[in-house]
């Protein structure tokens, strides 16, 4: 199975995580600035509170809002992560205050979302940033289970 075929909502995690290891960046980025982008973004981030660790939450409560770039407008998807009570929860929209506000580029999320890139690598090479507290920054990838690709 190659990334144009791909359709994250048919395949499980751990395949996913296989699929986007086995792509060349020149690959992943026609996907996401293709057609399905949205329906890959989607399908990831309605994952997301599926594989929310609620053991390791503590007492965090957070409003997460991810920028994915890269965009063919030029632009960035803007999604919503509710973290409260050890509970993560996908909004219909951003249309809270974000606690923190991550921007990433779209394959570089794809990468790192399916274990095919490191989140704090990324960070520190400013691939990916961070606004707002940025401690939390640091305990979100433990926060969620990453698929090991």
């Amino acid at each position: 199975m190659t990334v144009p075929d791909v359709n994250p909502a048919t395949l499980p995690q751990a395949e996913f995580a296989q699929v986007v290891k086995r792509s060349s960046t020149g690959d992943l980025r026609r996907l996401m600035t293709g057609e399905q982008r949205r329906a890959v973004l989607d399908e990831v981030f309605v994952r997301m509170p599926g594989v929310f660790r609620a053991d390791r939450a503590g007492s965090t409560n957070a409003v997460l809002h991810w920028k994915v770039g890269d965009r063919p407008d030029g632009g960035a998807d803007t999604y919503e992560l509710v973290i409260a009570d050890r509970t993560c929860t996908l909004s219909p929209g951003p249309d809270r205050t974000p606690t923190l506000e991550l921007s990433i580029g779209a394959v570089d999320f794809l990468k790192m979302v399916t274990g095919n890139a490191n989140p704090i690598a990324l960070f520190m090479l400013g691939k990916m940033k961070a606004k707002g507290d940025i401690g939390l920054t640091a305990r979100v990838p433990n926060l969620f289970d990453v698929p090991k690709a």
